[in-house]
């Protein structure tokens, strides 16, 4: 996991320093049917870097919470057959005083 991090941070690290050294790159004029759209580099490449991290997020994200509820319900069927091979757990019961004479 720790390895995901330092790749995203040198990632990130190597878009931003290609949008700084592209910042005197003139305007892109982008064309979509009747509109047109001039903009910079910069905001190109950081717009595409954000659309693709929104990407990977949607798709991550569901599989992350279906493995999380996978596991936690293995968990629970792994207390319950260790529960059923072993027994109730030991627990310590309260007793009261007696009441001797």
């Amino acid at each position: 996991m720790q390895f995901f991090y330092w790749l995203v941070l040198l990632m990130a690290a190597g878009i931003a320093v290609f949008a700084i050294q592209n910042s005197s790159a003139p305007l892109l004029t982008f064309k979509f049917l009747i509109w047109n759209f001039e903009t910079s580099l910069i905001y190109t490449l950081l717009g595409s870097a954000g659309v693709g991290i929104l990407m990977v997020f949607s798709l991550w994200i569901p599989r992350a919470i279906r493995s999380s509820m996978r596991s936690r319900e293995s968990k629970k069927k792994i207390e319950n057959l260790e529960r059923m091979l072993y027994g109730p757990s030991p627990s310590i019961e309260k007793r009261e005083p007696s009441k001797e004479s």
